[in-house]
C-alpha cells in the first residue's frame, strides 16, 4: 500500500511538472514583399513623426548635427533636396539604404521601413 502512495505521489508531481512547464513562442513580423503595390503613407503625419522621435535625438540629425537635418520645420527639404532619395530607383536612395543598414537600430520595424520605401516609390510627396 505505501508503495502505491510513492507511486501515486511520484505520478502527481510528475503531471505537475509538465503542465508547468511553459514555453514562450515569439512570431517574427509577417514576411511583407517589399516590391508588392507601394501603399500611400503621409510625409507630415507618419514619416515626420517617426523621423522627430527615432532621428531627431539631440546630437543627432538635428539642425547642426549630422545631415539631413530631421526636425519638423525642415526635415522634407533636407531630404528632397539633399539629394538623400532617388524616385527612379528607390532601392538606391541613400535614405532607404542607411535605414535598412547602418541606422536600423534606430528605426527597428519593419514595417515603418516599408513605409519609407513606399513613400519613396509614390514619388515622396509632402502629404
Amino acid at each position: 500500500m505505501k508503495r502505491i502512495y510513492i507511486y501515486a505521489s511520484f505520478l502527481t508531481f510528475f503531471m505537475i511538472g509538465l503542465t508547468g512547464c511553459y514555453k514562450d513562442v515569439i512570431y517574427p513580423d509577417v514576411a511583407v514583399d517589399p516590391d508588392g503595390p507601394a501603399q500611400a503613407v503621409s510625409y507630415k503625419t507618419e514619416l515626420m513623426p517617426l523621423f522627430n522621435t527615432s532621428c531627431a535625438k539631440a546630437g543627432c540629425h538635428v539642425t547642426g548635427g549630422h545631415k539631413p537635418y530631421l526636425s519638423s520645420d525642415v526635415s522634407y527639404t533636407q531630404i528632397t533636396n539633399g539629394g538623400f532619395i532617388n524616385t527612379l530607383v528607390p532601392k538606391k536612395s541613400t535614405l532607404y539604404i542607411m535605414i535598412n543598414g547602418e541606422m536600423m537600430e534606430y528605426i527597428p520595424s519593419s514595417k515603418d521601413r516599408q513605409k519609407v520605401y513606399d513613400w519613396i516609390r509614390n514619388g515622396a510627396p509632402n502629404n
